[in-house]
């Protein structure tokens, strides 16, 4: 009796051993990244179909050589043109649930900011893995493409992307460091009018392209401003996001009637691509040398354009 008893707790230890084993293998051989709000994701294996609800990271994922395994999309993601040809789950805010699950998606990627709180806690019960982004600035767009690089097996295509962005920033401070910064009022939205204010990525923009936002000190993200207080800070240049033709107009003669204004005085009232400067992804370097240019021509006299 006392054999058998010893076999049967040998067989025992060794059974348990053995789930042991099993259990730290599973974990050694998941995919564990952070996300851009901290979270950790685990996925049994690196992502082969995913669903962008962000048309930042969607560009991103074209822009590393990714698109094969990008499975979805929204409406609004449609640069470049390629990505149109990639399955829509609808709009960003409220995407088509049913046709996100037909996609069989490994891994859904949204962001804090422009997707809904309903929307995420929705997909976590859906149990899809979600990776959420949250960028206020380009170093938080380099590290957002490096890790998705990482994810998508194209580190060293997106670590080349990223080195190649980081210069050009850097080519820009280098142009306009020793010029004064003019006062910038950037306009978001003309009606109500939506600025860029406290650590918003458009404030930074300004800022490493040589100018002051007027609004820089305002509420945090983009708040609704007052034209009083954006004509208070007599801008000197003004640029206004253009949304494209069938979204809203850009209101130019709502400025212009401001003759007094310096910007007014000068002729520097220019209108740009709101998704460039919108769309936190790799064309956000664009709109910084677009921008630069805008503020200190005289600093790119000669250079050309991209």
């Amino acid at each position: 009796m006392r054999k058998g008893h010893a076999r049967g707790q040998r067989a025992a230890v060794l059974v348990a051993a053995l789930l042991l084993t099993l259990v730290v293998t599973d974990v050694a051989l998941a995919f564990v990244v952070t996300d851009g709000t901290g979270r950790t994701v685990t996925l049994p294996a690196p992502p082969r179909r995913i669903v962008s609800l962000v048309p930042g990271v969607t560009e991103m994922l074209f822009a590393v050589g990714a698109d094969d395994r990008l499975v979805g999309r929204t409406d609004f993601c449609d640069y470049p043109p390629a990505a149109r040809g990639k399955p829509s789950v609808g709009g960003t805010v409220s995407p088509s649930l049913e046709m996100l699950v037909s996609l069989k998606p490994d891994l859904v990627i949204a962001t804090s900011a422009g997707n809904s709180e309903e929307t995420r806690q929705q997909l976590e019960r859906l149990r899809l893995p979600l990776y959420l982004v949250d960028p206020h600035g380009l170093s938080d767009v380099f590290r957002t493409m490096e890790r998705l690089g990482t994810m998508a097996d194209r580190r060293e295509r997106a670590t080349e992307l990223v080195a190649g962005l980081e210069r050009r920033v850097r080519a820009v401070a280098a142009r306009v460091a020793a010029r004064p910064r003019p006062r910038v009022l950037y306009v978001v939205w003309p009606e109500p009018l939506i600025v860029p204010g406290r650590g918003a990525a458009v404030t930074e923009l300004i800022a490493l392209a040589g100018g002051a936002s007027v609004s820089a000190q305002a509420a945090e993200g983009y708040p609704r401003y007052s034209v009083e207080a954006a004509v208070a800070g007599a801008p000197e240049v003004i640029v206004l996001a253009r949304h494209g033709a069938h979204i809203a107009p850009y209101a130019r003669d709502k400025w212009e009637r401001f003759a007094g204004l310096p910007a007014i005085r000068a002729g520097r009232l220019h209108s740009v691509d709101g998704d460039l400067f919108h769309r936190f992804g790799p064309r956000a370097v664009d709109a910084l040398e677009i921008l630069a240019r805008l503020l200190h021509p005289d600093a790119f006299a000669g250079a050309a354009a991209r």
